[in-house]
């Protein structure tokens, strides 16, 4: 089966090199471990415990459950969070051991899934037939400390809209049985957007808050390595922002979202809502920007600090803008670009110049590494903590943002480049960050072989 790629994913895979344990990388091992080191002790010091007691009695691992659709790639998702979660990952300039134990695997599309059959076979990881016996164990109640859904890649249908019909919520919702039959429940990870469908996305926030489990998800891009190295401080005055990056279909315009949320929701007075969402596409886009000069400042501001040439957003073949105004009168765009990367700009009252900050290629090479470090490092600290990295409103909104734009084009059954305005008081959700930087420092990680000893 053909794996479905997201804008800007690679192609192929490099050569590895030598595995880690052989002694013949090039990198100089004893800082690593140094490194290593520290990073435990400052796991002790999150956990509370002192960091002589971990040489001790090291704590007991969460037992995790991992929920997938499709699981047959080493470029899918399953496989980059998946692996982190079993062999460890590459944090702030160190591999950090895994502190999780992944128990129990359901496979949605088990019989192309061929790489997630080996790789549990080679670690004695059951997979089970239905959702509800990866989470109980073939038990009858909840028999796990945590669950991780990556309900990404896979052969799904898209509808009219262009919305990728992945079956998060219906894994989601089996899930929530079994912590309402075992009445217990615990923190759940879920990959990306939670539906394609707000109501769906909804319901399932909304049986967060009823059942009291932490809830987290989202784009792993807010958490990659930044140029140049910052966070915008909380109560951070913005006026205007834009996220420029690859958004020619839904998957790809999340990640985007994200990262424009991950920015926003520290804005003075923090999150109010969503006011209202819009797209437009084709060359309305730039009709558009000419209306609005706080997006074309912005653009221009973009441009320059990237060193592009004048007119280089206007060559995209299919350009398009999805257009967010939030309750306290605070306005946003994405504009789907090339060679960007992610990047957010932003018009910042009392500051002559504009705030840009950059996510620029892939944060670590496509083996073992590759993709997701930063994101299996937060998923895991909520798993240990059972707090959640960040509020899962934003996780909430932008959903919504990218379910609600993805209608915006169509009514009735009818297309149209200049899609209507999307009221959405359904998104009139108020919360304050206090969530420190949560991004990538450091050396990236090296070129290693799978920890496995196995790609594909």
């Amino acid at each position: 089966m053909k794996l479905k790629q997201q804008a800007g994913s690679p192609a192929g895979e490099p050569d590895p090199l030598p595995s880690p344990h052989t002694g013949e990388l090039n990198i100089n091992l004893t800082r690593r471990q140094m490194l290593g080191m520290a990073g435990m002790a400052g796991i002790a010091s999150l956990a509370g415990v002192a960091p002589h007691a971990t040489a001790q009695a090291a704590p007991k691992k969460p037992r995790i459950a991992c929920l997938v659709t499709y699981w047959g790639a080493t470029r899918s998702h399953a496989d980059w969070i998946i692996a982190k979660l079993m062999d460890g990952y590459w944090w702030q300039g160190a591999h950090m051991p895994s502190r999780v134990e992944v128990v129990s695997v359901y496979i949605h599309q088990f019989d192309t899934s061929l790489l997630a059959q080996k790789i549990c076979k080679s670690k004695n990881i059951p997979i089970f037939k239905t959702v509800g016996e990866a989470v109980s164990l073939g038990g009858k109640e909840l028999a796990v400390d945590g669950v991780v859904i990556v309900g990404e890649h896979g052969d799904y249908p898209t509808n009219l809209k262009g919305q990728w019909m992945l079956p998060r919520w219906w894994i989601y919702q089996q899930v929530v049985r079994v912590f309402e039959q075992s009445k217990r429940s615990v923190p759940v990870f879920n990959d990306k957007h939670l539906s394609y469908d707000w109501g769906e996305a909804k319901w399932m926030f909304d049986k967060s808050r009823e059942l009291n489990f932490p809830l987290t998800g989202g784009s792993s891009i807010p958490t990659f390595f930044r140029k140049p190295e910052i966070e915008l401080e909380i109560d951070t005055p913005l006026k205007y922002s834009i996220v420029l990056g690859g958004a020619p279909d839904e998957g790809a315009l999340f990640h985007c979202v994200d990262v424009l949320q991950a920015f926003v929701e520290r804005r003075k007075g923090g999150e109010t809502g969503v006011k209202s969402v819009q797209c437009i596409r084709g060359p309305e886009t730039w009709k558009w920007t000419e209306r609005n000069a706080w997006a074309g400042r912005l653009l221009e501001a973009a441009r320059k600090n990237l060193d592009l040439k004048p007119g280089h957003f206007q060559e995209i073949d299919k350009p398009n803008v999805c257009i967010v105004e939030y309750n306290d009168g605070t306005k946003a765009a994405i504009y789907s670009a090339k060679d960007t990367g992610w990047t957010y700009a932003a018009e910042v009252e009392g500051r002559a110049e504009p705030t840009i900050i950059s996510m620029l290629g892939w944060p670590g090479p496509f083996s073992q590494y590759h993709a997701s470090n930063s994101q299996p490092h937060w998923i895991t600290e909520m798993m240990v903590t059972g707090k959640e990295p960040f509020n899962a409103e934003r996780l909430l909104l932008s959903t919504g943002i990218t379910a609600f734009n993805m209608e915006s084009n169509w009514e009735n059954g009818r297309y149209s480049e200049v899609g209507r305005r999307m009221e959405t008081p359904v998104m009139n959700m108020k919360y304050k960050s206090t969530r420190g930087a949560q991004f990538s420092t450091g050396e990236r990680p090296p070129n290693v072989a799978y920890m496995r000893g196995f790609a594909e």
